[in-house]
């Protein structure tokens, strides 16, 4: 598909990465609703590309569906998805398990992917090109140690999209995709995470390396992928390893 003349929702499109994308898509001709819970910023944000602000916490399956009402009621239909919102876990597995932090990072970084591919599907169905990508993360490719809820929260999203990419392709027409990049200068990494990046000295995603990606998701044909992000390297699907058969006795 191309973001010309497209309707799309990006949840978590205040800042960083989907505010990257909202601008892109912007300039592209595409009509964008920000779907943020940093109403100043997504406001502002909207104003700025002539699209809506809807206010949005995707924990929340009711705002999901609000904002792809508002969608719809605005700019009379639904194209493109971009399931985006994401929080760290701030808290171990450990002594400094934290059950609210955990619950926060499930319903936001898991259950928003969910809740919002069910509120989008049905105005997504049916629509030339129509497609949903979603922000998983290299964390969802393999283990962070660092970081063992957050990369849960994303190996679930990572196993959703491929389980859903030939199913929402066959029956509704409707692709799904992964992006997934890695360590990427947005405020998402805190000071302690980002101390130690620094002195590890690994680099950075710019937000616009992976809006390029973002871009070649869009423009390619295929559902149930997941494309790595990484520095230096072009983005492509993940080759994952085939699973071992059952063995002959």
């Amino acid at each position: 598909m191309t973001a010309s003349g497209a309707v799309a929702l990006v949840t978590g499109g205040a800042n960083g990465i989907g505010s990257a994308v909202v601008r892109r898509l912007a300039r592209d001709g595409a009509q964008v609703v920000v779907a943020d819970l940093d109403e100043a910023a997504g406001a502002g944000l909207a104003d700025e590309v002539g699209g809506c602000f809807v206010r949005c916490d995707v924990s929340d399956p009711e705002d999901s569906a609000k904002a792809v009402a508002v969608a719809t009621d605005r700019f009379g239909g639904l194209d493109l998805v971009h399931l985006n919102a994401g929080v760290t876990s701030g808290c171990g597995i450990g002594e400094d398990f934290d059950v609210a932090a955990y619950r926060r990072a499930m319903g936001v970084n898991l259950d928003g992917v969910v809740y919002g591919i069910h509120a989008a599907l049905p105005a997504l169905a049916g629509r030339p090109g129509a497609q949903i990508v979603v922000t998983a993360s290299l964390a969802g490719l393999t283990g962070v140690p660092a970081e063992a809820i957050y990369s849960a929260n994303k190996h679930g999203v990572v196993g959703l999209v491929r389980s859903l990419g030939p199913a929402l392709l066959a029956e509704h027409g409707v692709r799904i995709n992964a992006l997934c990049p890695g360590f990427a200068d947005t405020a998402l990494l805190d000071g302690e995470m980002r101390t130690l990046l620094d002195s590890m000295e690994v680099p950075l995603l710019k937000t616009y390396e992976v809006v390029e990606a973002f871009v070649r998701i869009l423009e390619d044909d295929r559902s149930g992928e997941c494309w790595f992000v990484q520095v230096g390297r072009p983005s492509e699907p993940f080759r994952f390893p085939h699973l071992p058969g059952p063995r002959d006795r």
